[in-house]
Order: C-alpha cells, then structure tokens, then sequence
C-alpha cells in the first residue's frame, strides 16, 4: 500500500518547529531568538509563532536571561524509558486543549494494519462524543474519519478497502457508491477538511483534517450535534490551523 504524500501547513510547521528544537537541544546552556534566527534561517515573525507553541505544549522554555533551553515535554518523549506513556500524556493534553478551542469532541485516529482505530479522545459533559453505534472500522466510507484516513491511501490502498468492508447504507446520506466514494476521495484536498453530513449517525456532523507522518496515516477529527452544524466549518478550520503540536508529538 502507498501513500499519497501531499504536505499541508501543519506538516510545514512540524518540519520547522523539529529544526527549531533540534538548534535549542545542541546548545545546552541555552540560546536566545536572535541566534535560534540566524541558526534555523526562520524569519522572526515566523520563529516568535513557532516558539509561542513550543513554549506552550512544553517543548522548550525560557530561563532568566531569555534564552531557550528544552523543556520537560521534549525531554519525556525524548526518552526510551516510559516514552509511550509520555506520548499519549502529551497527546491526551493537546486533545483537552483542543476540546476547550473547538468546542467539539475531538478523536486522534489513525489506520493501522488495514483498519481504521480511534487511538484517543477528548470529551466532555458539554461535549460529548459520538455514539459509536455501528463500530468505525467498518463504516470509514461514511465518517469524516474514516474518510480522511482514506484519502492519505493511494488508489489502490483506497480499493482494497472498501473491497474488505462493503459500504452499507447507515442514514438517507450515505454514500455507498464504490465509484462515487474512490471519485470524491481523489478530488479531497488535503489542506481542506473532510466532513461528515448526518452521514454516519443522524444527528450528528463532524470534521476531519490529516496528520500524516513519515508511514504512519492518521487524522485529528471533532464531532458536533446538528443544533451545532453551524459551527462545524469555522471549528474545522481551527482544528486544522492548531494540527501541528499533535503531528509534532507523533514526530520527535
């Protein structure tokens, strides 16, 4: 199975803030912006963004003289010892996080051995998750998840799919045409959002964006009920723009 590498904005990101930590950790008595610039050849408005994050989720912070040491994120998950255990801390963390920006339920998932696994999630009394009433391993043509997992899976990666789990009509909007399906996953985007329109529950509306990294396929998804729909594309976009930290745990 190949993947279709097409990189997004959050991918940039990542690529840029590894570089950034990568000049902090070689420098152990620390280094201020002005050199951390000069050294990474990022702009300073771009670096103070970049710094503002990982001052943020903990992967670098600042000592009296203002300079940049690396912080206690970056050393757990830096480790050998414990790092899983680190990883989904941090991971759980920026999904809370996530959870309160958006105002939705938000779903890590990714597409291991063939199939499509929730990994984590963040929810809420006031944001409750989705019912999972048929199990989403079997309906990705009909979720915002399993569909942005799919459209990171080249053609045939795509076929062999839903050759395995048969698309079944779920609610009056599902798509269970193979055709249409592999026609609309081609055309997605990668720097647009996928969503789902009742498609799977109804009721329900969710949005999912990509997190691709290295071999691994995965996507950070929210859901909403439909009194919500309203919200559904501005908290999408906010998920997309705030992708990075979880692509840049997945990465170090």
């Amino acid at each position: 199975m190949a993947l279709r590498h097409e990189p997004t904005a959050s991918y940039h990101s990542v690529q840029d803030a590894l570089r950034v930590l990568e000049t902090v950790a070689r420098r152990s008595t620390g280094i201020n912006d002005s050199e951390l610039a000069r050294e990474t050849g990022i702009g300073t408005e771009r670096l103070t963004t970049l710094l503002r994050m990982l001052r943020r989720e903990a992967y670098v912070e600042q000592i009296t003289d203002g300079a940049y040491v690396t912080g206690a994120a970056f050393v757990r998950l830096g480790s050998a010892d414990g790092h899983q255990e680190a990883l989904r801390e941090t991971l759980q963390h920026t999904l809370d996080r996530l959870r309160d920006s958006v105002g939705a339920a938000v779903y890590l998932s990714r597409y291991v051995d063939g199939e499509v696994t929730v990994t984590q999630y963040a929810d809420s009394p006031d944001t409750p998750k989705v019912n999972e009433w048929v199990d989403f391993r079997y309906s990705a043509h009909a979720t915002a998840v399993g569909k942005s997992l799919l459209t990171q899976l080249d053609h045939e990666g795509r076929r062999d799919h839903l050759a395995r789990h048969r698309p079944a009509r779920l609610t009056s909007r599902t798509v269970t045409s193979d055709r249409l399906l592999l026609t609309r996953l081609a055309s997605q985007p990668p720097t647009v959002p996928v969503l789902d329109l009742q498609e799977y529950a109804v009721g329900t509306v969710c949005a999912a964006v990509p997190i691709t990294a290295g071999s691994s396929v995965g996507c950070l998804a929210l859901s909403l009920p439909l009194e919500h729909a309203h919200r559904l594309r501005r908290a999408a976009d906010t998920l997309n723009r705030n992708a990075a930290p979880v692509l840049l745990s997945l990465a170090i």
